[in-house]
């Protein structure tokens, strides 16, 4: 049975990959990001590849007093909507661990923003009894390090929000999916240091659209990952602290 899926964020890498794993399944897209150009040349590609039907709007996470009227235009356009991929993000610089200026816009780009569209998406399919919610976090959330520790600490809250949705959902049928990614070559992360076990979009997307038949709650991608950060979860803070990570 194909899906009617709402991709917030759908011009960054993972995004893209992610809809076109799901257009190949013959899955209908809504595609939301700032830039309306970019977004009408993805869409337009991906109808005609693939023979879906492919709407796309505006929307901002930053701009959360837009949310509700966003997420009820998309339903008027698309009533079918059965699920929902967040996949925005801003990874900011090392200023934003000097800079609140800077640091409150990743929290707001990957936390506040986060959480205002997914409290209307679960508010509308929590009544429904079905649906599903598939957020991007990251393995950065998993313990905070010097590098990144103000992006790691908004992907960690998005991470425990999704528990808390899961929870909560879970008796309503409204399947609530975490997705950990390692490190994706992506535009984000071009040029950064210390980068290995580099993963493509393309297989991060099709892994995270069949996560749908699968029955794990937090996955890790690639799923070596969750090894990795166990370890480096289980580092004695003595030593942690003098680690360059």
């Amino acid at each position: 049975m194909s899906e009617t899926v709402l991709i917030l964020g759908a011009t960054s890498a993972i995004a893209r990959a992610t809809a076109v794993a799901f257009a190949a399944r013959g899955d209908a897209l809504y595609l939301a990001s700032r830039d309306l150009d970019e977004l009408q040349r993805f869409a337009t590609d991906v109808r005609l590849r693939y023979g879906i039907e492919v709407r796309y709007g505006k929307f901002d996470a930053e701009a959360t007093e837009t949310h509700e009227a966003f997420l009820q235009s998309v339903i008027e356009e698309m009533p079918n909507l059965s699920g929902v991929v967040l996949a925005f993000g801003y990874l900011g610089d090392q200023q934003a661990a000097r800079d609140f200026k800077v640091g409150a816009k990743v929290i707001a780009a990957n936390f506040t923003g986060a959480v205002s569209i997914l409290s209307y998406c679960a508010n509308y399919f929590e009544p429904l009894q079905r649906g599903f919610i598939i957020g991007i976090a990251s393995v950065a959330g998993d313990r905070g390090r010097q590098s990144n520790y103000v992006y790691g600490a908004a992907k960690g809250a998005l991470s425990l929000y999704l528990q808390g949705l899961r929870n909560r959902l879970s008796v309503s049928g409204v399947r609530v999916i975490t997705i950990k990614p390692g490190f994706v070559d992506t535009a984000m992360t071009y040029g950064l240091p210390r980068l290995f076990l580099v993963a493509s979009p393309q297989d991060i997307g099709e892994r995270i659209a069949a996560t749908l038949g699968k029955s794990a709650d937090v996955v890790y991608l690639p799923w070596f990952w969750r090894y990795i950060m166990l370890i480096i979860k289980h580092i004695p803070e003595p030593i942690f602290k003098r680690m360059k990570l």
